[in-house]
C-alpha cells in the first residue's frame, strides 16, 4: 500500500476503534449485568437520559433509545463486542472518484517530467489542461492534487541542472531506489568520521580576510568529538596535523569514513590509514546524507558556536580555535545528546573500546608519506624531489636506484626505504651548496669490507688463460706463428 492510502488507513482504523471502546463503555453495563426479564426497556431509557462525552470533539452528546437497543443487540451475538460496535469502513476507501483516469495519467506525465515543480503548480496546470481539453475531465481540487500524489509516492525533488554528471545521475539513481538507514556502531572507536566545514570570515595578524574550514572528527557511536579545528585551508596538510591529534588522543580506530574530497583521497591520506591498518571508506559521490552525523554536528556548530562569537572584531583563527576547544570540550563532548539521552563522554567511557595506541609522531610522519623511485646521480650521490635536491648517504653511493617517502607540503627532510620491506633505511636532506663551500670532505671507506690480496702467493696467469693455453697444447700443433728476431739496437750503436 503506497505512503499516503496507508496513512489515511490508520487514521481511519484508529477513529474506527476509538467509536467502538466509546460505545462498548455505554452499553458495557447491560453485558456485565444482564437485565431481568421486562427490564431491559427500563435500563435503556436510564441510558438515555444520561449525557457522555463525545470521543473525538470536546462536546457533551446524548442518544436516543433505538440507537441504544441496537448497539446492545450487536455486542450481545458477537464473540468481540468492541469490534462489532466499531464503524463501519467506507466501501471506496482508497478509491479515487475525485480525478478522472485521464487526469491522473496526465499529472504522472507531468510529474516525471518536473519532478521539482510544487503541488501548486501541478495543480494549476492540471487545470489549465482541462480548460484546454474538456473532454478530460471537470479539473480536480488542489486537495485533490495533493492527497493523489502523497498516496503514490510522487514528492518534490531538489531542483537539478539541464546537464548532470555520470556520478550525479547515479547518486540520484541509488536515492531512489534504495531506502536510506540510520546505522550505528557496536564499539567506541570502531568507526569514526571526518569532513570539513566552511566557516565565517575571519581577519589574520596581516589584516587580510579569509574563509576558514572547520576540520571535525566524530567517533560514530557516542558522538564524541575527538578534534575539531579550524584552518585556512581543506589540505592533505591540514587533514594530516588534525588526525594526528586525534590519534594522540583517543588512539587509532578501526575505520575511518569521508566523503571524496581532494585531501580525503591526497595518496599520503590514503596511505597513512592504510599503513596504520585503518579501513578507510569514503561516501559516494553527492550523497552527503551517507555521513549524516557530520551534518548534525555542523548544525550545532552553526547555532551555537558561531552565534556566540558573531559579535567577536576582529575574530582570528587564534580565538576561533581557543573558543572551539572550550565549546566543544564543555559544552558538546558533556551535555545530553538528544538521540543518545546521555552525553557523548559519557557513552565513550562506557564503551566497549575497540581502539588501539596511537603511535609517536616521527612513525606518524613517516606513514603519512608518498612513496616514489629515484634515479642516483653518480656525479654528486643526489636525487630531485618537487626540483629539490636532496642528499644520498655516502654508504648508500653504490646505489642506483633509492625508493622514498615524503610529505608533498613539507620538504624538510625525506626518507630511504627497503623498497621490498618498506623498512626506512635512512633520513635523507635537501643539499645544501653553502655549507658545501667550505671545501670540507669526508673520506670515503670501502662500500664494503674486503681484505687485501697477497699477490706473491698467487698464480700470476688466471685461471682462464692457463686454461686456454693448456688446451691449445694439447692439440699437439706448434704455435701458429713465426718468431721475429729483433735486432739489438742497444748493441749496434755500440758497434
Amino acid at each position: 500500500m503506497q505512503k499516503g492510502i496507508a496513512k489515511m488507513n490508520r487514521k481511519t482504523n484508529k477513529s474506527a476503534l476509538t467509536w467502538g471502546q466509546f460505545r462498548f463503555s455505554v452499553i458495557g453495563g447491560l453485558l456485565a449485568k444482564p437485565p431481568s426479564k421486562g427490564e431491559l426497556q427500563i435500563e435503556i431509557e436510564k441510558l438515555t437520559a444520561k449525557k457522555y462525552r463525545h470521543p473525538t470533539e470536546n462536546r457533551w452528546v446524548s442518544f436516543g433509545f433505538s440507537t441504544i437497543e441496537r448497539w446492545y443487540y450487536k455486542a450481545l451475538e458477537a464473540d468481540n463486542p468492541v469490534q462489532a460496535l466499531e464503524r463501519k469502513v467506507r466501501s471506496d476507501l482508497g478509491k479515487n472518484l475525485a480525478m478522472p483516469p485521464k487526469l491522473l495519467n496526465e499529472l504522472h506525465q507531468q510529474y516525471i517530467v518536473y519532478p521539482h515543480w510544487s503541488y501548486k503548480l501541478h495543480s494549476d496546470n492540471l487545470t489549465a489542461l482541462s480548460e484546454l481539453k474538456p473532454e478530460f475531465g471537470e479539473a480536480p481540487s488542489y486537495s485533490t492534487v495533493v492527497r493523489r500524489m502523497q498516496e503514490r509516492g510522487w514528492d518534490k525533488k531538489k531542483s537539478q541542472k539541464e546537464e548532470q554528471t555520470a556520478g550525479q545521475k547515479k547518486a540520484q539513481l541509488r536515492l531512489e531506489q534504495f531506502e536510506v538507514r540510520g546505522f550505528e556502531s557496536e564499539y567506541v572507536n570502531a568507526l569514526w568520521h571526518l569532513d570539513f566545514h566552511h566557516g565565517r570570515r575571519i581577519v589574520d595578524v596581516n589584516g587580510n580576510w579569509h574563509t576558514p574550514v572547520a576540520l571535525c572528527i566524530l567517533d560514530d557511536r557516542s558522538r564524541l568529538c575527538c578534534h575539531f579545528q579550524w584552518y585556512l585551508n581543506e589540505t592533505a596538510e591540514a587533514l594530516n596535523h588534525g588526525l594526528n591529534q586525534a590519534f594522540h588522543k583517543r588512539g587509532l580506530p578501526r575505520s575511518l569514513m569521508t566523503d571524496n574530497g581532494s585531501a580525503m583521497i591526497a595518496t599520503e591520506t590514503q596511505s597513512g590509514l592504510s599503513r596504520l591498518s585503518i579501513l578507510h571508506e569514503t561516501t559516494l559521490p553527492y550523497s552527503p546524507y551517507q555521513n549524516g552525523k557530520q551534518e548534525v554536528f555542523w548544525d550545532q556548530v552553526e547555532g551555537r558556536l558561531v552565534n556566540m562569537v558573531s559579535r567577536v572584531n576582529p575574530l582570528t583563527l587564534e580565538f576561533l580555535n581557543y573558543a572551539s576547544q572550550a565549546w566543544v570540550e564543555m559544552e558538546y563532548n558533556r551535555k545530553v545528546h538528544q538521540e543518545l539521552s546521555e552525553p557523548p563522554l559519557e557513552r565513550y567511557l562506557k564503551g566497549p573500546n575497540v581502539s588501539r595506541e596511537s603511535p609517536n609522531n616521527d612513525v606518524l610522519r613517516y606513514a603519512f608519506t608518498v612513496e616514489e623511485n629515484r634515479t642516483v646521480r653518480k656525479s654528486d650521490g643526489t636525487i630531485s624531489i618537487k626540483g629539490k635536491r636532496f642528499e644520498i648517504p655516502s654508504r648508500f653511493r653504490h646505489f642506483q636506484k633509492v625508493t622514498i617517502r615524503y610529505q608533498t607540503w613539507d620538504l624538510s627532510m625525506a626518507y630511504m626505504v627497503d623498497k621490498r620491506t618498506g623498512t626506512q633505511l635512512s633520513r635523507i636532506y635537501p643539499q645544501d651548496k653553502i655549507k658545501n663551500s667550505n671545501g670540507r670532505r669526508r673520506s670515503l671507506g670501502p662500500v664494503s669490507q674486503t681484505k687485501q690480496a697477497d699477490h706473491s702467493k698467487r698464480d700470476p696467469i688466471p685461471p682462464l688463460l692457463r686454461k686456454l693455453m693448456a688446451d691449445y697444447a694439447a692439440t699437439g700443433l706448434p704455435p701458429a706463428y713465426i718468431p721475429k728476431e729483433e735486432k739489438n739496437l742497444k748493441g749496434e750503436n755500440n758497434e
